[in-house]
């Protein structure tokens, strides 16, 4: 498999390396609402972007969360990481978790902000079409966006969501990526991993619950934790900012280095 150096911006100098993985919606911007408030002094983060978004829209690829943890893994070697942390948003939570697979030797703590589980997401027929056809159709986009934020946000700020979705993304590794974080199981090889892993979910999303991390995130994996933010969906980046940068940085902090 073909790797290359994901479009990335570090903030910070702290020890303690930590990668922030986008979900399928936005590149790295995603993380625009938090990095003001990052520990810069405890941490130093990466902000990448994938294959098909940002940076690296125009980049090919098999568009998948195997092929992104192999790339994370050549980026850590470029960034001289041996080891460090990840936070993934949605399908950028299965991302992190496909690291849990490829590499769980590198990995200090793991936290899946709204994270699709390592099993996939089942969709019904009807979703399955509205989740399809939002490559090509930004009013899909725009239908996901408000139903998984419990249908509570400003319409220009569902607007301005789906305006930077079309332009950072490519549609055809968009459609691609679906296939990749619903449709793939991978549970049996990250089920029983030691490494810490939290996930935060919001209230407000009907979909990547707190009752499904109860059943897929907490029995898979011995150390997890699970934490809902009450006044939030599935954007907490953007919901409830402050909150959540408190709650994974706790999380991260709770790591002793080996």
């Amino acid at each position: 498999m073909e790797t290359f150096e994901l479009p990335h911006e570090l903030h910070g100098d702290g020890a303690h390396k930590v990668f922030a993985v986008h979900g399928w919606f936005a590149d790295r911007s995603a993380y625009a609402p938090v990095v003001p408030d990052l520990d810069r002094t405890a941490f130093q983060y990466a902000l990448v972007d994938l294959r098909g978004y940002g940076g690296a829209r125009d980049l090919g690829g098999t568009y998948s969360t195997a092929e992104a943890a192999v790339d994370l893994v050549a980026l850590a070697d470029r960034l001289g990481w041996e080891r460090f942390s990840v936070v993934g948003h949605s399908m950028g939570g299965a991302v992190a978790q496909r690291l849990l697979a490829q590499a769980p030797h590198r990995l200090r703590r793991l936290v899946g902000v709204s994270p699709v589980p390592a099993s996939g997401l089942a969709l019904p027929p009807e979703q399955w079409e509205l989740f399809a056809d939002a490559a090509h159709k930004a009013e899909n986009r725009r239908a996901i966006l408000d139903v998984t934020t419990g249908r509570r946000r400003p319409a220009a700020w569902l607007d301005r969501m789906v305006a930077r979705s079309v332009e950072v993304s490519d549609p055809k590794a968009f459609r691609a990526w679906l296939d990749s974080w619903a449709l793939e199981d991978f549970h049996d090889r990250t089920e029983g991993s030691a490494v810490p892993a939290l996930a935060v979910t919001g209230a407000l999303d009907p979909a990547l619950s707190a009752a499904l991390m109860r059943e897929t995130w907490l029995r898979w994996y011995p150390r997890a934790e699970l934490y809902e933010l009450p006044a939030a969906g599935h954007y907490g980046m953007d919901e409830t900012p402050l909150e959540l940068v408190r709650v994974w940085e706790d999380f991260l902090r709770a790591d002793t280095p080996v």
